[in-house]
This record gives structure tokens, sequence and C-alpha cells, in this order.
């Protein structure tokens, strides 16, 4: 959990014009929530629409780990005296910043609770570990959010309450095939024609992948990462199929030899 400095050398293909949507509420101060799988480039597109729009980022990443006093704030004694530390929330509220709550349907209910506090129209949180000082927010504060789906591990339903602080909510599916290239393109310098064509076949396999883990036909579902880090291998010189077999087949093993095989008989009819 950090406050992260704006870079403006982030490459994102605004393939579903996420940055219109972001830029209007954005201007009418109505905070955004981001729904999607992972590997779609949830973070990059927040990312991104900070540097486009120059303001500074804070971030947090939800855990069952993650607690109030991450958000708000710890005591600290200096010489003896009692100073408040703000968290990642309040400084960003004070500073307004722009706050992005990653994967936020992984918070506990009481970090919930006070997120809800500070998200209401008021947008002001009351430090009860600090004497019950209000802090209201900068009139510049932003807040996007993003959650997974709630088949993925630790992920639960968010309650209505935080819901409706959100009322904009964008959703972030993997992109079309040639968009999904066009990234690629953007990481790896592809080179021959026999390259691209493995590429391509890497891609279809991806979507293949994607559409029986959305039908709970398999238990993973790949990532963009994933067909970048192939198209890397395969790029430098690493035979397609056995590149196939390293970056999407293998991770099945983690649900045992049929999941595993499943898979190989796709990459098989692909990369004959």
């Amino acid at each position: 959990m950090s406050a992260a400095a704006n870079e403006s050398n982030i490459e994102y293909i605004d393939w579903n014009n996420a940055f219109e949507t972001l830029r209007k509420a954005y201007q009418l101060g109505i905070f955004v929530l981001i729904i999607g799988p992972k590997g779609t480039g949830k973070t990059t597109l927040v990312r991104k629409f900070a540097s486009e729009i120059n303001k500074q980022l804070s971030s947090v990443n939800f855990s069952l780990r993650t607690r109030e006093s991450h958000l708000i704030g710890t005591n600290t004694i200096d010489n003896g005296q009692i100073n408040f530390v703000n968290g990642i929330l309040v400084h960003s509220m004070t500073q307004g910043d722009m706050l992005y709550l990653d994967e936020l349907n992984a918070a506990e209910p009481d970090v919930l609770l006070r997120l809800d506090e500070a998200l209401d129209d008021r947008r002001q949180i009351v430090l009860k570990e600090f004497h019950g000082q209000t802090i209201k927010a900068n009139q510049d504060w932003f807040v996007i959010g993003t959650i997974n789906p709630l088949s993925h591990v630790g992920t639960k339903e968010l309650p209505p309450q935080i819901l409706s602080r959100f009322p904009i909510r964008i959703m972030l599916d993997y992109p079309p095939e040639e968009t999904e290239l066009e990234i690629i393109r953007k990481h790896v310098n592809l080179g021959s024609a026999s390259v691209e064509d493995s590429i391509r076949s890497a891609i279809k396999l991806a979507s293949n992948l994607r559409r029986a883990a959305s039908l709970e036909e398999i238990f993973y579902s790949p990532s963009l990462r994933e067909t970048i880090a192939y198209s890397k291998l395969v790029a430098t010189g690493t035979n397609a199929k056995v590149a196939a077999e390293i970056v999407f087949a293998n991770v099945y093993h983690q649900w045992g030899e049929v999941e595993y095989r499943k898979v190989m008989d796709i990459i098989a009819s692909i990369f004959i």
C-alpha cells in the first residue's frame, strides 16, 4: 500500500472508450467502479488516467491483511509527543489525490465500514483514533475502485451501501483478439511473419481458455500478462508449442493431471 507518482510512459490502448467515461466522472466528481477479471488492464488503465490528468495516485491493494490502520493511520510517539501518521485514505483526502481502491471486494467488513464513512456525500471521516478530529476531503479528491468477479479466490459480495458510492461502473473484459495483438506489439518486437502467426495462435488459445473458464469448464483464465510473456518467449526463439505449454498449460497442474491434459489437448489442436 503506497502513494505512487505519476508515470507518463505507461502504455495503454483504450479499446472500449474507458478514458472518456473516467474523464466525465472526474469532471462531475462521481466515483467510479471498474469491474472485470484479473489481467484485463484495470490497474494500467487507472495509472494511465492519473498520468493523463496529472493527478498523484494513492493506491491500496486489499486483502485479508488490510487493516483500518492502513487506511486511517496510527499514533506514534516521538520524544514523548503523540503524533498521528495519516494512512493512505486520510492522506489522499487531505491532499486531493486520486485514491485507487484495488480489489475492493477482498476487503474485510470493518475496513469497508470506515471507507463507507469517507465515501458518502459529506466526503469526511472522524478520526476516533486521534481525538475525534474530523477530516474533510479536498474538493479535488477522486476515487476509483476495482473488483474482480466473485469466482476469484478471496472475493466477496460488496454491501449495497458501498456499491452505491460508485454510481459510474465500467466493465473491463479481455479485449478483442486484434486489440490484444496491438497491445502485445507495445511490449514485444514481433519480427517475422511466422512469429506473428504463432502469437495470433496463442491469442486464439487464450480466448478459448478464457471462454472455457467463464463456463466453469476449467479452473483458470489466462490474462494479458500471459499472452505477452508467451510472445516474448517466441520472439526470442522458443518453439511455439513449447512456449504454449510453459505459459498456458503448466499452471493447470495445480488442479491435477486431468485439467492439465484438457489444456494440452487444446494446445495440440492449435499448434500442429
